[in-house]
């Protein structure tokens, strides 16, 4: 679950690769559609009908011409630097740029094949020399730097004060202050760090797409709800193996097998295989993760920082290491105790059952189940029944109207282009049916697509030269149904489908001048905050009782099973917790290590170990198949903010019970008001604090998991 963005948004930079002697942008876009202007309604859409691979280098490079001439003009400027000629012409000067990578990374994540990743391993080494020759590009800095120093005596507006501030920032924290030896190793670094994330990617895909397990008879799927096996026989047929059923190698297979699987023996082979993902063979991504961590560590002291960590979190809401730290360690401890108590209850169940066994990780899950239906008479496969994708995509329409008055009106298929045929998009408008933006759904796994669930904006929302409106997408990994029958999802499912929703909502919201601070760009620590509140609106009975509707009869679910539900809000919240919390702790300290030569694995056992992590648990994202933190630097030191993010988001649910309503029109005002408009123009902070009156603490975010004292 994650918010997809480029780290230093709307910046990508340039060099000087020979670029006078090729053909200009205009006469490319007559050979090359990713080059031209995006056509169709709205402002244009992104051309995916005309996307080729071939064409994709070429388009990619062209773009970094353009901008190397436009930063040239800046540059070249005889006039004095003034923000209209240096912080807005930089900002309009990657358009081409930024609309052949906005279908390039679609592609990349979505479409991934041979052809693609070699475009991959080519392009994103040059892409990362761009960006520094930007940076490093003195002149320009200087024209920054004197803007931003007259910036509150010029005249200009909170919000252009704000974006010379980020770039300014921004360019420090790139290096532009080194001398050029250390410029020209940053520069290397930056290079060789695009090699490695790509190439750590591309292992894990390739784990989740090659790696399978085959039940080969039916007894092999004792326990499986039909829907399961539906879609493992659909997956088995899909690999030319049909009467078998395929268990992939992503989490969408793979945890509702763990929960439901009778065969132990099985339960064991497929979740070795799934927290195997990038350890030893092929497509071991171990040597990558040590080679990732020690040229963070140089480039943190090459900018001037003691470790990446105090580099990554300065400019996030927790501002240092050791308070995201605190955090975390002051919700682990009680999360721990929560583990040892669901696993004695686990364990007993599986003694009176006279299985012998001790729980293990392949358990866990399984007599989870088991123990949520003894103490609360919940079956979460009762659930399944009433949760079926389209209708509770209905059910986030809903509350997106509800809350913020938005419709979603569905286009056409062929209306606009699309990359596969999964991918439905919806026009967004307000309540006075004026054009608010499009969003993409493309919600199925396929061969060739990452694995989890995220939000991309195709396209920022700006108005500095004009209106342009956003267009975002959310990407899911469910598994498809047979033709015609409606997709049905688990209530962990569920939340996911809801907390990505936020992102988009984040996204199409956003109401500022300049894209680089629209929408989701803001705090990586606050980004997750409107994201996870939205998941509180899935279990309000407005949504419940209209769209969690039983597939075969129609019916609501009922009220007493939404009842055990709410009863067992917090069961198994310590596992959830701690897989969680053991990953963003492993994460900071590793990236505490400094200049530390860093073995993986003994570094993840031995952090483990001293944490007291229980051995019934892994983390959520064991370190070689971490993509947050080694496919690219997005989630670096920072997995920290889900916790973060929480601690607001409970909070200000809270806001809502205390109105007596989670409809409220005037905190729904508030939070659109003061969160989902502002993008990055005021702090993270500020922006909290005028939504809720104050600063959140961590009281409500312990009253939401279960841990406070009653």
């Amino acid at each position: 679950m994650e918010r997809c963005r480029r780290i230093l948004p709307n910046l990508v930079v340039a060099v000087t690769w020979g670029y006078s002697n090729m053909m200009s942008a205009a006469e490319v876009s007559a050979t090359n559609p990713l080059v031209a202007p995006w056509s169709g309604s709205w402002g244009g859409v992104p051309p995916y009908d005309l996307a080729k691979t071939a064409d994709i280098a070429t388009a990619l490079e062209v773009g970094m011409r353009e901008q190397v001439k436009a930063i040239s003009k800046i540059t070249a400027d005889p006039a004095p630097p003034s923000f209209e000629n240096t912080i807005a012409a930089l900002e309009r000067s990657g358009r081409t740029l930024g609309r052949v990578k906005s279908v390039y990374d679609t592609l990349t994540a979505c479409m991934s094949d041979e052809p693609l990743r070699a475009v991959e391993k080519e392009m994103s080494p040059k892409l990362a020399a761009f960006d520094d020759r930007i940076y490093q590009d003195d002149k320009l800095f200087a024209r920054i730097s004197a803007v931003y120093a007259a910036r509150e005596s010029s005249g200009l507006t909170p919000e252009q004060q704000r974006l010379t501030w980020l770039v300014y920032t921004n360019f420090v924290r790139a290096g532009a202050n080194l001398d050029a030896n250390a410029k020209q190793e940053l520069s290397t670094i930056n290079q060789r760090l695009a090699e490695l994330t790509t190439a750590f990617s591309q292992n894990l895909l390739a784990c989740e797409t090659d790696e399978v397990v085959f039940l080969v008879d039916v007894s092999d799927t004792a326990g499986l709800p039909d829907d399961v096996k539906s879609a493992a026989a659909e997956a088995a047929a899909a690999r030319g193996k049909q009467g078998q059923w395929a268990i992939q190698n992503t989490r969408s297979s793979v945890d509702p097998f763990l929960a439901f699987a009778s065969r132990r023996d099985i339960r064991e082979k497929v979740w070795r295989m799934f927290v195997g993902r990038g350890d030893g063979g092929a497509h071991d991504n171990n040597a990558i993760i040590t080679e990732t961590l020690a040229l963070r560590a140089r480039r943190a002291k090459l900018l001037g920082y003691p470790t990446h960590a105090h580099w990554r979190v300065e400019h996030a809401m927790a501002k240092t290491p050791e308070r995201a730290l605190a955090l975390m360690e002051a919700v682990w401890k009680p999360a721990v105790a929560r583990v040892h108590e669901e696993v004695a209850d686990m364990q007993a169940v599986a003694d009176r059952e006279g299985t012998g066994i001790t729980i293990e990780p392949w358990d866990y899950r399984y007599y989870a189940e088991k123990v949520r239906t003894a103490k609360y008479d919940l079956d979460k496969t009762e659930l399944m029944p009433y949760l079926q994708l389209e209708k509770l995509r209905e059910g986030m329409f809903f509350t997106a109207r509800e809350l913020f008055g938005l419709e979603f009106r569905p286009l056409e298929p062929g209306r606009v282009p699309v990359y596969h045929p999964d991918v439905r998009v919806w026009e967004v408008v307000d309540g006075t049916g004026m054009h608010v933006g499009l969003w993409y759904f493309d919600p199925f796994a396929r061969s060739g697509k990452r694995s989890g669930a995220w939000m991309s904006d195709y396209r920022a929302q700006e108005r500095f030269d004009g209106e342009v409106s956003p267009i975002v997408s959310n990407n899911c990994n469910y598994m498809p149904g047979r033709p015609g029958e409606p997709v049905l999802i688990s209530w962990d499912d569920a939340t996911t489908l809801f907390h990505e929703f936020g992102h988009a909502l984040h996204g199409l919201l956003s109401s500022v001048n300049y894209p680089s601070l629209a929408g989701t760009n803001v705090a990586r620590d606050f980004v997750e905050f409107p994201s996870q509140l939205l998941e509180h609106w899935l279990s309000t009975p407005e949504v419940l009782e209209q769209f969690a509707l039983h597939y075969e009869t129609g019916r609501p679910i009922p009220k007493e099973l939404v009842a055990r539900l709410k009863r067992a809000a917090t069961f198994n919240e310590g596992f959830r917790t701690v897989e969680f919390l053991a990953s963003a702790l492993v994460d900071m300290k590793l990236h505490l290590a400094g200049d530390r030569q860093i073995e993986p694995g003994r570094f993840e056992r031995e952090t483990l170990a001293e944490l007291g992590m229980p051995r019934e648990i892994v983390m959520r994202h064991r370190t070689p198949q971490f993509l947050h933190l080694f496919g690219s630097d997005g989630y670096s030191a920072a997995y920290y903010s889900y916790l973060w993010a929480d601690t607001l988001t409970a909070d200000a649910w809270e806001a809502f019970t205390e109105a007596g309503s989670p409809w409220d029109k005037a905190v729904a005002k508030r939070l659109r008001d003061h969160v989902f408009t502002l993008g990055n123009t005021i702090d993270s902070t500020d922006s909290y604090r005028a939504f809720r009156g104050r600063d959140a603490g961590i009281e409500a975010l312990m009253r939401k998991r279960g841990f406070a004292k009653p």
